[in-house]
């Protein structure tokens, strides 16, 4: 984007909701009530590209920690540092790990996995004694389920390649060391099955490990699912956390509830508070919470880390949420946060505060795969459609067509943002700018260098063609509040050209799709030949 351009929107997006922050007052040792701004919607930080993030600045943060698609966060404190890292799903490279040290504001250190195993679900990361190691779900097309590890001796990598444990079947592993020094993973069920010393094996046969609490046979939720387990022990105490009710459908169905047990194989205790957490209404600002851990925070309190939809933003996917809790004379902890539509406490005031998330923009100076772009379901040698030069990458062809091509995708996190980005096309090739779900869920602009093409809902608009003779050409699309407007330049953004067409997306979400996934910015490049890709720019809109 041309700084003057940059200027423009930067100046009209500071001018809006998020210019300053909501009035406050103090409510419980944690919550804070706030004045909601005459239009009721929530005022978050602003950080890089006014992305928006949770630290307020005045001591407080508002939900979410970690906005856009971060669902089935798993945890490790690790010393005074945490470490963070979520589902996957078709991103390659893929389980990008995240660090802080306060839990609220997190910087990428990199990805954990480059070779394709599959999709991949709800993981686990964890040390033990000197090692890090996770533990993955994934299932290639067509295949059953089963659990890798991969293991590394500094966080920061290089991590291991996958090993199959063959725990067929199952999913969304949780590591726990019992009061008989062994290692032990809990899987979706909820059951387990004892690890070996080196926790690269597995030794005997999975077992049943407890039968989670039942809500009310009138309570609206997607099913029972009984997943997620997570195991931490404080005291002479195993606490054994768990999601049920499913993690989409009904905004009602998702909750955490726990139980707890003086040993590793039970007999587990149901938690008198159950559910712990649960969305109540369509009315609260969080839908369909659940999938926690918990965690020690800075300053000796506890808290739980999950996911939820943001109310009216499915697009965005499960973002990820921290919600303080309070631990209760006979041993239990009830969640303090309420339906976290008010700012909260923050865990630790840093004497050097730590910086929150990254650019989404690229100069293409440098390889960004596995921080910022991710193929989606790539081949096994997709990175060698990727040439970098100076100041701009080139991206080899696949496909015909956004539908059967495998577009490097980016998250993003914001309610309204515009992109752009510069193509040079060589004869043959036809490259575009998409909001992208997966081949069959998808929207966008492309070009071949005859015609500027338009995408609905995965499938062309062959009527809408354009005649537009270039071999270069620069799109941008901004979202704003789901509704979808192009705009295309053949002088490098000087003068540029709105598209005639404009959408709604809010329904391309996995309640209509499936597959859990979010809907990404995409750049794709198909036919034959490739396309030069200069100057990706991100703005987030207020």
């Amino acid at each position: 984007m041309h700084n003057a351009n940059r200027r423009t929107l930067l100046k009209a997006a500071m001018t809006g909701a998020l210019a300053s922050p909501a009035a406050l007052f103090a409510g419980t040792d944690n919550q804070v009530n706030t004045c909601l701004p005459h239009n009721n919607r929530p005022e978050w930080g602003t950080g890089i590209e006014n992305q928006r993030k949770a630290d307020l600045g005045n001591g407080t943060f508002l939900n979410p920690i970690l906005a856009g698609d971060h669902p089935d966060p798993t945890l490790l404190k690790d010393g005074d540092d945490y470490y963070m890292t979520f589902s996957s799903f078709n991103s390659y490279p893929g389980i990008v790990i995240w660090h802080s040290r306060d839990l609220v504001n997190w910087q990428p250190i990199g990805p954990a996995l480059y070779k394709n195993i599959g999709t991949v679900w709800a993981l686990d990361i964890c040390k033990y004694k000197d090692r890090y190691y996770i533990y993955i779900p994934a299932a290639a097309d067509g295949e059953p389920w089963s659990t890798y590890v991969i293991w590394a001796d500094d966080i920061k990598g290089p991590w291991s390649d996958p090993i199959n444990l063959n725990i067929n079947g199952c999913i969304d592993p949780g590591h726990a060391v019992g009061e008989d020094g062994k290692r032990y993973l809990f899987v979706n069920g909820i059951r387990k099955i004892q690890l070996d010393e080196s926790g690269l094996k597995t030794q005997g046969e999975i077992e049943h490990a407890y039968s989670p609490w039942r809500y009310p046979e009138h309570w609206i939720v997607e099913n029972f699912a009984p997943e997620g387990p997570k195991i931490t022990r404080r005291g002479e105490w195993f606490y054994l956390v768990t999601a049920v009710g499913g993690t989409a459908g009904p905004v009602t169905g998702h909750m955490v509830i726990a139980a707890r047990s003086k040993s590793i194989h039970g007999p587990w205790e149901h938690c008198p508070h159950n559910p712990l957490v649960r969305t109540l209404s369509d009315e609260e600002p969080w839908w369909s919470r659940g999938h926690a851990t918990l965690v020690e925070g800075p300053r000796g309190d506890w808290w739980m880390v999950y996911h939820g939809y943001e109310n009216g933003y499915r697009t965005l996917g499960r973002q990820t949420l921290l919600e303080p809790i309070e631990w209760t004379d006979d041993g239990w902890f009830m969640a303090k946060g309420g339906d976290l539509s008010a700012p909260i406490k923050m865990p630790a005031q840093l004497d050097k505060p730590q910086r929150h998330g990254m650019s989404l923009s690229d100069d293409f100076t440098k390889n960004r795969f596995g921080i910022l772009w991710a193929f989606h379901n790539p081949s096994s040698d997709e990175i060698k459609r990727v040439h970098y030069g100076q100041n701009y990458l080139r991206l080899g062809a696949k496909g015909s067509g956004p539908s059967n091509s495998s577009p490097m995708c980016c998250i993003t996190q914001d309610r309204s943002y515009q992109a752009e980005v510069s193509f040079d096309l060589s004869p043959g090739a036809e490259a575009g700018l998409l909001l992208f779900y997966n081949h069959k869920a998808y929207v966008g602009i492309g070009h071949d260098g005859q015609s500027v093409k338009s995408f609905q809902y995965a499938d062309e608009q062959a009527w809408a063609r354009i005649s537009v003779k270039s071999q270069t050409i620069r799109f941008r699309i901004t979202n704003d509040e789901q509704v979808i407007t192009y705009h295309y330049s053949v002088d490098n953004g000087k003068n540029w050209i709105r598209h005639p067409t404009r959408m709604e997306v809010s329904g391309i979400n996995h309640n209509v799709f499936g597959g859990f996934l979010s809907l990404k910015i995409g750049l794709y490049c198909a036919g034959q030949g490739t396309a030069k890709l200069t100057d990706f720019s991100y703005l987030a809109l207020s």
